[in-house]
């Protein structure tokens, strides 16, 4: 199995084969681990449910990775990010909230915008935020939800948006300015049709 490509090995997993999801997992368990340890902030526990619900998928997937859609441990890792994604967010939907963490919002890749997202956020909360939404285009209400809510990149978000990463980078600029007039105009207390 070691001389496999990834590639084979997935058509062999396909096919029921376990000795070639064994050798994905020895060769690939260390980056999904630290991977998942961090989306979960350390939290053990979770990390290995992730860890186990990724493998479990690679075993009872019927889709075979293609070496056309990018590095096998880019496409390996999309598969555990969605799969952390889904456990927080399902997790959070059990406790009855929906956190925004701040510092999240931080580590997005346009450092020109994080001035004005930290100016944004000081004051407000959730319920503001998801008013001032509405007052954003769907382009931009998209954008918003995959970066922050679905954990894209930009550079991801570019390519599923088919545009380049500096229209997306604009976009976001552009998005966010919206929202802190809106949430300026709020805190104000002055908003429009009210």
């Amino acid at each position: 199995m070691k001389s496999k490509t990834d590639e084979e090995l997935i058509e062999l997993i396909v096919q029921k084969h376990r000795p070639a999801l064994e050798e994905l997992y020895d060769r690939y368990i260390k980056l999904v681990y630290s991977f998942s340890m961090k989306m979960t902030k350390g939290d053990t526990e979770k990390t290995k449910e992730i860890v186990q619900q990724v493998f479990l998928r690679l075993w009872t997937t019927n889709r075979t990775y293609s070496q056309a859609k990018g590095a096998f441990p880019n496409w390996l890792i999309t598969i555990t990010r969605n799969i952390s994604i889904d456990l927080i967010r399902k997790e959070q939907k059990h406790n009855g909230t929906i956190q925004l963490e701040f510092q999240q919002w931080r580590q997005m890749e346009d450092h020109q915008s994080e001035g004005i997202f930290q100016q944004v956020s000081k004051n407000i909360s959730k319920q503001q935020i998801h008013e001032a939404k509405c007052h954003l285009s769907e382009s931009q209400q998209r954008l918003i939800n995959l970066l922050y809510w679905e954990g894209y990149s930009l550079s991801e978000i570019a390519e599923l948006e088919k545009k380049p990463i500096g229209t997306i980078k604009s976009r976001l600029h552009q998005t966010l300015k919206k929202l802190r007039e809106y949430m300026s105009e709020g805190t104000g207390g002055v908003r429009r049709g009210k």
